[in-house]
């Protein structure tokens, strides 16, 4: 149980408050409502991008990073197509270095044309490094537009192509930081040796003076029901033949997120799952083997994915995964089974809030959902899933008109 205080600024910034004597050290943790989702076709990698800037100085703090090394403390982001995330922690007594840099940043970001073509530079090498000259690294910019073909999901969060960033310019920057960068699309959680009154205070002072904006009208395409199986085979240097499957299901606050997301766990998590018995320990024709959900706010993908042994042609363990999956979907499951992998998924969830950074972002993201309680009700959804909820899932999620796949054959 995640326990917690919140208010709102008149400017609309959500702020939240979770006191943990336990600790010496405290989280600030900063959502922005803004992914590659909310990006055009035309102009991919923004939101990505943008991390990378928002760490480029501000008006009146130039290097980000020493400011906040000499107050103790230590920072990351992460984008993914629905959020964009920020974190700091530091010793709780330092904590209004935290404040005065994230506000600084909301309010003044450096719109310095040299900033940006160093972290055009950085975003640039990292798109050729992660994903252009890695093995594998270009899967989901084959999957995405493979499984999507309206939603903007169909690009991965690097964006589409290298083309849209080194073309990004000044303008492009300043739009889309005043679009979404702004207080009233943002969340704020500070967790850890802090009070209530404390984050009050600190809040008034350093982000109440920040004025809100007007958030883009979100107006994402709606991904059309996949009415027949879909496929694809790429070929490239890598040191063994490869497999994936994607399967369209219901997005975090749909009905059967959770269903389909234990139908997942059973069938691809760990060595005591379905795929990884039969396919690489019985008949040894994958090395490795999973399964598991994307967890997107709107309707996502169940993945399976896996890299086959040597010898072993892709057509071959494509039908040995289809043959699973049918005598799959018209099973009856046990309770002891689905025990299991609720019990995982439980103590992942439990051992995954230990530390206060972690439970800051999860209530952060909560929130952005739409309601806070959230975070408190997961436990509860996994275990209220019945064995007949799996097999209704299965059925449904699992079709082969509802699934993309790709071969990606070494050469």
């Amino acid at each position: 149980m995640i326990e917690y205080s919140s208010f709102v600024l008149d400017n609309g910034l959500k702020v939240f408050v979770h006191e943990d004597r336990t600790t010496s050290m405290a989280a600030l943790n900063i959502l922005y409502d803004v992914g590659s989702k909310d990006e055009v076709v035309t102009k991919t990698g923004f939101a990505h991008l943008f991390e990378h800037l928002m760490f480029g100085g501000s008006k009146h703090i130039p290097s980000y990073d020493e400011a906040l090394q000499k107050a103790g403390g230590e920072n990351n982001a992460f984008t993914s197509p629905d959020i964009t995330n920020y974190y700091i922690t530091i010793p709780a007594n330092n904590i209004e270095t935290a404040f005065w840099l994230e506000s600084d940043r909301m309010m003044a970001l450096s719109f310095d044309p040299k900033v940006l073509e160093v972290q055009r530079s950085v975003v640039i090498e990292e798109f050729k490094q992660r994903y252009l000259n890695q093995p594998y690294g270009d899967v989901w910019l084959k999957l995405r537009p493979l499984a999507y073909k309206e939603h903007s999901y169909k690009w991965a969060t690097i964006g589409k192509e290298i083309s849209h960033i080194e073309e990004a310019t000044m303008d492009d920057v300043r739009d889309f930081f005043y679009s979404y960068y702004l207080p009233n699309n943002a969340y704020m959680v500070v967790a850890g040796n802090v009070t209530l009154e404390q984050v009050k205070k600190l809040s008034e002072k350093w982000f109440a003076p920040i004025p809100s904006g007007t958030r883009r009208k979100r107006n994402i395409p709606a991904e059309p029901k996949q009415t027949a199986a879909r496929f694809e085979q790429t070929e490239a240097k890598v040191p063994l033949d490869a497999l994936y499957k994607t399967y369209h299901m219901g997005g975090k606050l749909s009905a059967d997120f959770y269903s389909t997301d234990l139908v997942s766990d059973i069938l691809g998590r760990g060595k005591s799952s379905r795929l990884y018995d039969k396919l690489v320990q019985e008949k040894k024709m994958f090395s490795s083997l999973n399964a598991y959900i994307m967890s997107s706010v709107d309707p996502g993908l169940l993945v399976i994915d896996g890299k086959l042994s040597k010898g072993v042609q892709l057509k071959d363990a494509d039908d040995a995964i289809s043959e699973l999956i049918e005598k799959f979907t018209q099973e009856q499951f046990s309770e002891k089974e689905l025990n299991k992998v609720k019990n995982q998924a439980e103590s992942t969830l439990l051992f995954g809030e230990v530390e206060v950074l972690n439970r800051a972002m999860n209530l952060a993201y909560a929130a952005m959902l739409g309601d806070p309680e959230i975070v408190n009700r997961e436990a509860a959804n996994i275990q209220k899933v019945t064995t007949a909820d799996i097999s209704r899932v299965a059925k449904t999620v699992l079709q082969p008109e509802n699934c993309s796949t790709l071969y990606y054959k070494s050469i």
